[in-house]
């Protein structure tokens, strides 16, 4: 707003309307924006304090292209969404007159705007026979350690890691990796209690089920598709 409000002052957009467009938990989306800066993917957050219900809390200030990566990140289907609100806060500060302002930005951001739909479409139509390919493989085989799971995926394993922790599918528990319970619950792991021949050390290992396989598969290829709209390179 105070942007709006001076029209030489940098136009930016906070984590918390970014969350109200996304339907999101504001919290979660800061979270998210803390580990894009701290990778150096987008620039340095701005932090700024706002009153809701008489209690004090922070959001994040992010500049357009920031902004953009940050929503890609989280839900590309809604680019086009973030798009619009950008155009309604650049026309508000913009001195022209609306007529003027939409003709040549409105076709620019419709075009920025639809490049990205046609990519991420083309990513999933090359990730869906893969998908395919998991759900009749996992159907016949049963369950599958880390391991197996990267395999099957072509996902290099730190990466695929790094993907399960950050969408708070594992944790790390001791020298075990560990599901959340409510994919658990959800019957995405089995957990399988052993005892170590040499050491007789007794250990959990976490498994996932031909259904854990088929939806962490449709998981990954979305994580993907999210890596490409924001401009980072996937491996085949």
């Amino acid at each position: 707003m105070s942007a709006l409000m001076n029209p030489t002052a940098p136009l930016t957009m906070s984590t918390r309307e970014i969350a109200e467009l996304l339907e999101k938990q504001h919290g979660n989306i800061k979270i998210s924006a803390e580990r894009l800066s701290d990778k150096g993917v987008i620039g340095t957050l701005a932090l700024q304090e706002f009153t809701h219900n008489g209690n004090t809390y922070t959001e994040y200030l992010l500049n357009k292209r920031d902004s953009l990566i940050l929503v890609a990140q989280n839900c590309p289907e809604f680019t086009a969404r973030i798009v619009d609100r950008w155009q309604e806060l650049e026309a508000m500060q913009q001195p022209k007159s609306p007529a003027e302002l939409s003709r040549m930005d409105i076709l620019h951001l419709a075009m920025e705007s639809e490049q990205a739909r046609i990519e991420a479409e083309q990513k999933l139509a090359l990730a869906a026979p893969k998908v395919e390919f998991v759900d009749q493989f996992v159907r016949a085989n049963g369950s599958k350690g880390f391991r197996a799971v990267c395999k099957l995926l072509n996902a290099k394993e730190p990466d695929f890691r790094l993907f399960l922790v950050e969408k708070k599918i594992m944790y790390r528990l001791g020298d075990e990796w560990m599901p959340y319970q409510q994919h658990i619950d959800a019957g995405r792991f089995e957990i399988k209690a052993g005892v170590a021949h040499v050491s007789e050390h007794a250990y959990n290992r976490a498994l996932f089920t031909p259904k854990g396989v088929n939806w962490v598969a449709a998981e990954w290829a979305k994580h993907r598709v999210a890596l490409v709209v924001a401009g980072k390179a996937v491996a085949a």
